[in-house]
């Protein structure tokens, strides 16, 4: 069995619709409809989840994050069967934050790492460099699109998980 940190830089979402309907309370001249969507992303690998900010505001119908997260990862030996592998996803669930009423979901991305967990083990470092990902509502349609960069560094028998991030993750930093 091997460990690693799963590192994911979430970048910008593009196109995602926001299935928000208007109401009296959002007409006012300070707030319409328009400019009311804060998307924010709940990012999960198996039991591990992680919360963004609400995404800024960038060029033309953009939203970015920059904002990056890491995950501790256990990659088992292949000797075991398929029934007894975890499921190797990592999941974006994109929300709209609401002050006063509970936060709507704008739909999800789920990418299969396996193969990154498997080409990170064998070379001890992978990475998938900037690329968009499907976002999809809960009736399975097309809603835009999130742009993110998956990193999967190994770490060794002796090699702490701490010392890790502090010194590997933060010499290779990717500027965008």
């Amino acid at each position: 069995m091997g460990r690693g940190i799963l590192e994911v830089l979430l970048v910008d979402e593009e196109g995602i619709k926001d299935n928000h309907k208007c109401i009296l309370g959002c007409l006012n001249w300070l707030n319409p409809c328009k400019n009311a969507r804060k998307p924010y992303v709940c990012v999960q690998y198996g039991n591990q989840q992680r919360l963004s900010c609400v995404a800024k505001r960038g060029s033309d119908r953009k939203r970015i994050w920059n904002e990056k997260f890491t995950f501790e990862v256990e990659y088992p030996d292949l000797g075991l069967g398929d029934e007894e592998q975890p499921q190797y996803k990592l999941i974006f669930r994109v929300m709209n934050k609401h002050k006063f009423s509970k936060d709507e979901f704008l739909g999800e991305a789920r990418i299969h790492v396996k193969d990154i967990l498997s080409l990170g083990m064998e070379k001890g470092r992978y990475e998938v460099r900037h690329q968009k990902y499907r976002v999809v509502e809960l009736d399975k349609t097309y809603s835009g699109d999130i742009s993110a960069v998956i990193t999967f560094i190994k770490i060794g028998k002796g090699e702490d998980i701490a010392s890790c991030k502090s010194s590997d993750i933060q010499a290779n930093k990717i500027v965008i």
